[in-house]
């Protein structure tokens, strides 16, 4: 799976009411959470993201509730993949179960906002067009990739023998 988009940064800790604020959870709709995701730490964000593009972050991306909306705000603005130093566990299978990749990289601080990214999941290679340099990342298992490429965990179940269709 082959992705390119540009890099928005964010730091260390982004929990998931700075991600969507629970006055949207009410809501289950993606493109709606979307257009209010990380509002409460950059109010303009939703109008700078284009499809596509990638979220960058430090550690600890994710913390806080269990909330499913925030993947799903995230996906639902058309960011295709969250890159971080680290990822609050519940949060890392929340994205995966919604079929959002995410890949964590320790050295996401060397990247820029604004930066364009190309990243080839099915290898684990990530490249920074914009600083003509290269990163190595773990690859999906098997499973995980069929999730992701499923569109989700309930999309991929229906995929498997004996599935619902």
């Amino acid at each position: 799976m082959l992705l390119k988009g540009k890099a928005h940064k964010f730091g260390d800790d982004i929990n998931t009411d700075d991600i969507i604020a629970a006055t949207y959870l009410d809501s289950q709709d993606e493109k709606f959470l979307g257009s209010k995701c990380m509002e409460n730490i950059d109010v303009g964000f939703a109008k700078r993201v284009n499809q596509g593009d990638i979220i960058v972050a430090g550690k600890n991306f994710g913390c806080g509730s269990s909330r499913e909306h925030a993947p799903v705000s995230i996906k639902g603005l058309g960011i295709t993949l969250v890159i971080a130093k680290s990822f609050a566990r519940i949060f890392f299978r929340n994205a995966i179960n919604i079929g959002l990749p995410i890949v964590e990289l320790k050295e996401a601080d060397t990247i820029a906002t604004n930066d364009t990214l190309e990243v080839d999941l099915s290898v684990g290679l990530i490249r920074n067009i914009t600083q003509d340099k290269t990163y190595k990342t773990s690859v999906f298992p098997d499973f995980l990739s069929g999730i992701i490429i499923s569109g989700g965990l309930l999309k991929w179940v229906k995929t498997q023998k004996g599935g619902r269709k």
